[in-house]
């Protein structure tokens, strides 16, 4: 039988890793996974998507506790992904490789039980229960790889980026628990600063409305009878169970409509889009890739990596890629770029593999290079053969001058010629200088001129072409281990969880003893009390006990309408 190896982690990817530490989730976090995750099976199993149901059980994911992320990694191998744990916010591109790399990024923390309907902060129930059991239907799975590599392409504008260190730095904060209300406050003014200066639809933000009403908020089938694919859907008990209700719009899933309408992540969605089938997802997601600086190449999109102030890869129709911050376009009369340039660390590859002697150490204080043809020579300078680079002076150890058609004029002695693919890639140069004009764009006294060899550019895209190379890799990020709070609510948790699983003991007894710390200190606490319901209603003990449980259980509905809900829905299972 063949063996199928769990996923691992690219180095450069490892940086946004953390541990899990299972053994410090506390029962109350056990607690809220089991009521979430019993309330999603039961109302999912017959209107999901088919692959959930057999998907929880063969991504190893168990109703009753959090999963651990290691084990899940290794189930997910049969489907070709595997899993691992994440702190928190990561940039999207670094979120759309780990999809691309088949590896679903698991974030560490669970919603706390006030938040227990919904969440709008990432968490292991959202990542785990949503995500990971429906990648065992092989062309959804195929759909989500895919559009990973679509979407870690996007380019992000510099507001947006901005934006995201706002939010990450504000969610920090807020998950902290000690911070002051000044020192919230003001990071939440900066995020709403952040937020105002996004002025233009971005390749990044139509990425992200595509899969937040695809991956997130999808529903699948017939408009008047949709099943639920979505993770955010399959992990909201609030949302999950009103999505096919008819307060929710069913819009037929149109790739124009979609990438044309935003979203708010912290209110439950007042309209969804129902996709045929998951090929219909993938055709779009495919069309709408075609629009992009990956795929088009050229100017425009050299301007708009120039506006993330981002890495970013331009590559030559060579097949040279130059990885770096596009930080400056020279253009010609008719606005079309004729040289870019880089600031700081740039690398350059090929085929995705970066170049020997041509890393960031090399190439520390950015890169510049013409974009073009040569005055009066009939083929692209990466097109000519040996005796045709001769007859245009490219020679190793002679001096030559390059005159392009835009203006730019290359002279110096050639020293090193790179062919990749049967194209030239590259030209080295000593004693080099490089004019437009008037304008000096390279001297002698720089050192080595590395000339990019290309006729044009075609294609742009966010992040670097080879990244295990490119990045500095840290070590993994280590999650520090979680403080435990309300420990003595824990510890009541613990043991009810402990009679649940043993079956040991007297019963009644028993729970009279939690019962009764319950009822002193912790009076509003209403999942413990579900839980002793329904431990009780399971072993069909009619006690005193079980009444007073139901008693306060219905008195809890009354403080709000969420513990209404909540306790219904609770109830109603049992």
């Amino acid at each position: 039988m063949k063996t199928i190896q769990s996923k691992t982690v690219p180095k450069h990817l490892r940086k946004y890793t953390a541990e899990q530490h299972y053994e410090h989730y506390s029962a109350i976090n056990h607690a809220v996974w089991r009521y979430v995750m019993r309330q999603n099976h039961n109302l999912l199993k017959n209107i999901a998507h088919e692959a959930y149901t057999d998907g929880l059980k063969a991504s190893s994911i168990s109703i009753d506790q959090i999963p651990n992320v290691g084990e899940m990694n290794e189930s997910l191998a049969p489907f070709g992904w595997g899993a691992a744990t994440i702190d928190g916010f990561i940039p999207g591109v670094s979120f759309f490789e780990f999809q691309a790399q088949g590896i679903l990024p698991v974030v560490n923390e669970i919603r706390k039980l006030d938040n227990i309907l919904y969440t709008p902060a990432p968490d292991i129930i959202h990542e785990a229960a949503g995500h990971a059991p429906i990648l065992a239907d092989p062309e959804y799975s195929f759909f989500v790889k895919r559009f990973g590599e679509i979407g870690m392409k996007a380019l992000a504008t510099k507001e947006e980026h901005d934006h995201f260190e706002a939010v990450r730095a504000y969610s920090n904060l807020l998950e902290k628990g000690d911070a002051t209300e000044e020192e919230i406050e003001v990071a939440k003014q900066k995020v709403d600063e952040c937020e105002a200066k996004i002025t233009e639809l971005s390749e990044a933000q139509i990425v992200g409305r595509f899969y937040w009403w695809t991956v997130e908020f999808g529903l699948i089938g017939e408009l008047n009878n949709p099943k639920i694919y979505g993770a955010g859907l399959l992990s909201s008990v609030g949302e999950g169970a009103n999505a096919l209700s008819d307060e929710v719009e069913k819009i037929p899933f149109d790739m124009e409509e979609v990438i044309n309408t935003g979203f708010d992540i912290t209110k439950p969605q007042p309209h969804l889009f129902v996709c045929k089938d998951f090929k219909q997802l993938l055709d779009a997601a495919e069309q709408f890739a075609t629009t992009m600086s990956f795929m088009k190449g050229g100017t425009e999109s050299l301007e708009k990596a120039v506006r993330s102030a981002n890495t970013a890869t331009a590559e030559y129709s060579s097949g040279l890629q130059v990885t770096g911050v596009i930080s400056e376009l020279l253009k010609d009369e008719q606005g079309e770029a004729i040289y870019l340039k880089t600031n700081g660390n740039t690398a350059l590859a090929v085929n995705n593999q970066q170049i020997s002697g041509h890393g960031t150490d090399t190439h520390a204080d950015g890169f510049g290079a013409p974009i073009g043809n040569l005055i009066g020579v009939s083929q692209p300078l990466e097109d000519l053969n040996e005796e045709e680079l001769k007859s245009v002076g490219v020679s190793i150890n002679k001096h030559t001058d390059l005159n392009f058609e835009n203006g730019i004029q290359v002279s110096g002695q050639i020293t090193n010629i790179v062919r990749e693919n049967g194209k030239v890639i590259l030209l080295s140069f000593e004693n080099c200088s490089v004019t437009y004009g008037e304008t000096l764009l390279f001297s002698p006294e720089w050192g080595t001129f590395d000339m990019a060899v290309g006729s044009e550019i075609v294609s742009v895209f966010a992040g670097a072409a080879d990244g295990e190379n490119y990045y500095t890799v840290d070590d993994e990020q280590k999650t520090p281990i979680p403080e435990q709070t309300q420990i003595e609510l824990n510890e009541l948790y613990s043991r009810v969880r402990n009679i649940r699983d043993n079956e040991s003991g007297n019963l009644a007894s028993d729970l009279n003893t939690i019962y009764e710390q319950l009822k002193e200190n912790h009076k509003k606490d209403w999942l413990l009390r579900l839980e002793m319901f329904e431990l009780l209603s399971e072993h069909d003990e009619e006690t005193t006990l079980k009444k007073k449980l139901l008693e306060e259980l219905n008195e809890l509905k009354k403080e709000n309408k969420e513990y209404e809900t909540l306790i219904e829905r609770g109830l109603s299972i049992i």
